[in-house]
């Protein structure tokens, strides 16, 4: 991947002034990452949803910010189907769970279904009917252009994994819980979503409270000292 992702690739190269940057005091700089860190801290997994509604602007907000997100050329290959409608919601779960079963049953392996026993997931996902909003993160593989021709999408699932991360973060920083859902194989959403076969699931985003009483695996994360290594 080129190391600057936010670099275009325009017919001409017209740069402007950058005036969106603002340098922080180093003391503000410590305050600041130390404040981010820790509320992403508190971000954990739910798998059980309340049915209270969350506003429609906040989700508009919150994927405003994952737009934001750098990608290759800039193409900005991702799309976001925010679904809220109840029988929408409930052929999700049909389609979800009917992979599921094929998963739990024949396609995992006994090491795969091992690796997910402390999660203490199986086939049954109430939560894609419980929680208020699904946001289906699609990528795009390639475009058409207007005669036809079809035109390459660079890095199209690094640039929509790296935004998906923008939007986790943002719901997060919102107050609301979610649940990365990767059905697989997740071609069913295309045709419940009737999205264009140049899209490809990426990712399934259940999106909204945490239910009463809600409970989470008693898992931990890495140390620094396990994920990162500075030379």
């Amino acid at each position: 991947m080129s190391d600057d992702l936010d670099d275009a690739a325009p017919s001409a190269y017209r740069p402007v002034p950058l005036t969106t940057y603002a340098r922080m005091p180093e003391e503000e700089m410590r305050q600041r990452a130390g404040a981010f860190n820790a509320l992403l801290q508190r971000r954990r997994t739910v798998r059980f949803f309340s049915a209270e509604p969350v506003p429609r602007s906040v989700l508009e907000d919150c994927l405003r910010a994952a737009g934001s997100a750098p990608s290759g050329a800039n193409l900005q290959p991702w799309q976001f189907v925010v679904v809220g409608d109840p029988a929408l919601k409930r052929k999700i779960r049909a389609g979800a769970e009917s992979e599921e079963r094929e998963f739990y049953a024949r396609r995992a392996t006994q090491e795969w279904l091992a690796a997910l026993a402390p999660l203490g997931t199986d086939s049954d996902k109430p939560f894609l009917e419980d929680a208020p909003w699904l946001i289906a993160i699609f990528y795009q593989a390639y475009v058409t252009r207007p005669n036809g021709a079809r035109m390459k999408v660079y890095y199209p699932i690094d640039s929509t994994g790296i935004a998906t991360g923008f939007l986790i973060a943002a719901l997060h920083h919102a107050g609301l819980c979610c649940l990365t859902h990767t059905p697989s194989p997740m071609a069913f959403l295309n045709e419940i979503l009737g999205r264009p076969a140049n899209e490809r699931p990426f990712v399934l985003l259940v999106v909204g409270y945490p239910a009463a009483g809600a409970m989470i695996p008693d898992i931990t994360r890495k140390p620094l000292s396990d994920i990162c290594t500075f030379l």
